[in-house]
Formats: structure tokens, sequence, C-alpha cells
């Protein structure tokens, strides 16, 4: 065997290695490289090095002991998982958001977790209109007096319990929003704020594009993680709210670019 044949025959073998690990990743929310190791019978060290390869690609964000996976153009994580993922300090975060209010009569909120949690902070006793992609978010609101809830229409993504496509964008493109709350795939300082899927990407664009005021939401983990579709700029947010476990060092860095970051 030459060492050409060699070298293809070990990349084949560490590509499908890395295959495996995403698989694994995408299926469990999360992996941990003993884990990992012992299934594909490889060195820690090794799966150490094939994360490393896996975070470069922004395929995965590497942890402690492991990693889990990033959102991409052919993999998006459903509404289901998420509610399983850093509860507390989406529940932090969305309290804080909500603090934010102010005298808004008219507000956005996104689809995904945290935004449903925000939209279950909102005050009662007082008129609110709450526009929103999210039928979970919608269905929480109805029953709530003073609220008056428009549901964004289009395409219902059963994934994430939202709609999308050229018909929720366009609903939203005649409005002017006092407050929208905007989630992300991921935001970086390069790439600006990005997720997987470009119709929904198109409602995201249109909300911070008619609003006022925008509130980016979103725990540590969405900090320079990258997916496909890019729908706005870190400037264009007023605010930023994460949680404690950004760096304080990271947080100061995207409140170079205008809005405030807070750590909650």
């Amino acid at each position: 065997m030459t060492n050409t044949e060699t070298g293809s025959a070990f990349l084949s073998e560490g590509e499908e290695r890395r295959r495996r690990i995403v698989s694994a990743a995408r299926r469990a929310g999360s992996v941990s490289v003993t884990a990992i190791a012992a299934d594909l019978g490889v060195s820690r060290e090794t799966v150490r090095r094939d994360l490393g390869t896996l975070e470069r690609r922004g395929l995965v964000r590497r942890t402690h002991g492991g990693a889990f996976p990033v959102e991409s153009a052919g993999y998006e994580t459903t509404l289901a998982f998420r509610t399983g993922m850093h509860v507390p300090e989406k529940t932090r975060i969305a309290a804080a958001a909500a603090e934010l209010l102010g005298d808004a009569e008219t507000v956005f909120v996104d689809e995904g977790y945290t935004p449903q949690l925000i939209a279950e902070a909102l005050p009662d006793g007082r008129p609110l209109t709450v526009i929103t992609a999210s039928l979970t978010a919608a269905q929480g609101l109805a029953a709530r007096p003073g609220m008056t809830v428009l549901l964004l229409g289009g395409r219902v993504r059963g994934g994430t319990m939202s709609t999308a496509d050229h018909w929720a964008a366009r609903m939203l493109s005649g409005f002017v929003i006092d407050l929208a709350y905007v989630g992300a795939s991921g935001i970086s300082r390069e790439y600006g704020l990005t997720t997987p899927d470009p119709t929904a990407g198109e409602v995201k664009r249109q909300a911070v594009r008619v609003s006022r005021r925008r509130v980016f939401t979103g725990v540590y983990s969405k900090f320079g993680a990258v997916s496909f579709c890019r729908f706005a700029d870190a400037r264009a947010f007023d605010t930023i709210i994460t949680d404690s476990r950004l760096p304080q060092s990271e947080a100061r860095r995207y409140a170079l670019f205008g809005p405030e970051v807070l750590r909650v």
C-alpha cells in the first residue's frame, strides 16, 4: 500500500468517526468524551482532536468533557429539545427581558423557547398587542386579559411550532412595532445573528427592520456560534441579554458595537 493510499484510508476513517460523533450529539443533545471514546474504541485524546476539528467546522461547540451540536443549514433543534436545555438560565433571561417592556404597546415575540418564556413573563393588567410567529406563545397569551395577539400567517414549521415563509414576512412588513424580542441560533461579532432556515431568517429580518427597539436574548452558548442564514448585525440591537456564563470580557466586546449587554 502506498503512502497516499494509507493517508486516504486514515482520512476516511477519521471522517466516518467524526460523522458518527455529530450524529450522536444531534440525537442526544450532547456527547461526552469518555462515552464516545468507549463507543468508538478510540482514545479520549483522539475524540478531543475530533471535537476540535468539528468545532472549527462549526458543527459542535465544546464544553468541559464533551460537546453539543450547533444548528446549521442541515440541522435545527426542535422546540421540544430546547425546552430541556439551560432552563434556569433562559428563565432568568426572560424575566430580565420582560422588565424592559417600558411603555411599549406593540411587541414582537420571536419563535423559540426563550421568547416563549418572555411571553409568559409579560405583565397582565395593561393593554398590549403581541405579534408573534410562535404558535405556543400565541396560545399562552390569547386568554390573558388585556392581550391582543396577532399570529403571523404562513407555513407551519413543525419542529419549532412557528410560522414562516413570505406570508409571515409580508404581514410583518406592514407594521410599526415598539419592541421586538428576537432570538437566533448563533450570534458572533464577525457574522452577526444567524439561523439555519432562510424562511425563518426573513421573518426575523423583517421584525428587526420594523421595530423601534430591539432586544436579543440567548444563552451563553449562542455566542460565537454561526449558522447558515444571516439576518441582522449586533449593532441593530439596543440590548443583548444572556446569562452569567458568558465571560465579562466577551460581553464588553459585544457592547463596543453599541448595545447594552446584560448578564443575568
